[in-house]
């Protein structure tokens, strides 16, 4: 599966991330020769922090806000395949400081593109931003690709305007003739293990559950279509291998979602989880939240399963178990590289058990 990328260059912006440590784990598994760009770590609890992923990788510490740092690497690096994670990925601290949440969304991702200008190479890049990316209005129905973009918060906003540059470059500057092809990704309300980051629900849950204390949660009622952080990342990597042979989805824009079925609120979400934690307890929010968060926010995935055969194959007590054991192997101090390792092939496993398309490739 994806033995395209097998002794390739793989460049991975945002590689010490959540979503970016699981996509160079698979890509290593596969045998991508990979290049990770990320800042500095600042936090001691991470995926990649607690796997040794740097092993085997080319690990570079660089600001994508650098335009020239990030030309030269570029430059040095050539790669073949190009997956473009790197972000400020939270709505709360894109109110608190707006500014570097608008810096590294937006112009981190210009200056990617425009590295991507000024490189002569065939390369074939994903540019992930995220379901946010749209203009949310709470319909019931998925967002479609073509939807309108923004949003009212910095995060959303900033999102929305990386598409907005992302397809200025791609009909200003690469043409069908270009050697770089380059599509855009859009995902959201992805869980999984590894995950620690601030005013997200399940580092909170595990996090206080570790210590034996209530997890608090703020919007309880609201929906979300979760999805595993597999799910998305087998999108990414099959449209970029499909975009490596085919011309005609150059300059498309993708989301990648879980099947109609899966919304669950936040509340259910916290008591399947509690299914494999012992003597758990929570607290539901009594004040008004400081910041707006929207309740129902769905993708419209369409597109990803007629033109790359996609679909998500995990429900929801798979991606919640999944989820669970990593974090409980955590806490039991097991290896988790081989836990890392060990949940891509059994998620391999179940694409090929089940015989989907995008897994026969």
């Amino acid at each position: 599966m994806f033995d395209v990328f097998k002794d390739k260059k793989v460049l991975v912006t945002g590689h010490t991330g959540f979503k970016g440590s699981w996509m160079i784990a698979w890509l290593t598994k596969i045998g991508a020769n990979v290049t990770g760009i990320s800042l500095a770590d600042t936090n001691n609890l991470s995926l990649y922090s607690s796997t040794n992923l740097s092993n085997n990788i080319n690990d570079i510490r660089q600001d994508i806000r650098d335009a020239a740092a990030i030309k030269k690497i570029f430059e040095s690096e050539k790669p073949d395949f190009v997956f473009h994670l790197a972000a400020q990925a939270l709505v709360r601290k894109s109110y608190i400081d707006p500014i570097t949440t608008w810096e590294t969304n937006l112009l981190g991702t210009v200056n990617i593109l425009d590295a991507l200008r000024q490189f002569n190479h065939a390369c074939t890049a994903i540019m992930i931003t995220s379901d946010k990316c749209y203009d949310n209005v709470e319909w019931v129905w998925g967002y479609r690709e073509h939807d309108k973009l923004g949003g009212p918060d910095p995060y959303s906003a900033s999102k929305g305007s990386a598409e907005l540059a992302i397809n200025s470059y791609i009909k200003s500057y690469f043409s069908d003739s270009s050697n770089v092809k380059i599509c855009s990704a859009r995902a959201g309300n992805v869980i999984g293990g590894g995950d620690w980051s601030e005013d997200r629900i399940i580092p909170d849950c595990v996090k206080a559950w570790s210590r034996n204390e209530k997890v608090t949660l703020r919007n309880p009622f609201s929906t979300r279509p979760w999805q595993h952080v597999l799910e998305p990342i087998s999108g990414y990597l099959k449209l970029a291998e499909e975009m490596y042979n085919r011309d005609d989805l150059h300059g498309n824009a993708f989301n990648f979602g879980p099947n109609n079925n899966e919304d669950q609120s936040v509340l259910s979400l916290v008591e399947k989880m509690s299914e494999y934690w012992s003597s758990v307890q929570w607290e539901v929010l009594s004040k008004k939240e400081e910041f707006y968060e929207s309740g129902l926010l769905k993708l419209n995935c369409d597109k990803a399963r007629s033109k790359l055969k996609w679909h998500a194959i995990l429900d929801f007590d798979s991606t919640i178990r999944l989820t669970a054991e990593w974090y409980k192997s955590f806490y039991e101090k097991q290896n988790m590289e081989t836990i890392t390792y060990n949940q891509i092939q059994e998620y391999i496993n179940i694409a090929l058990i089940n015989k989907v398309e995008w897994g026969n490739a």
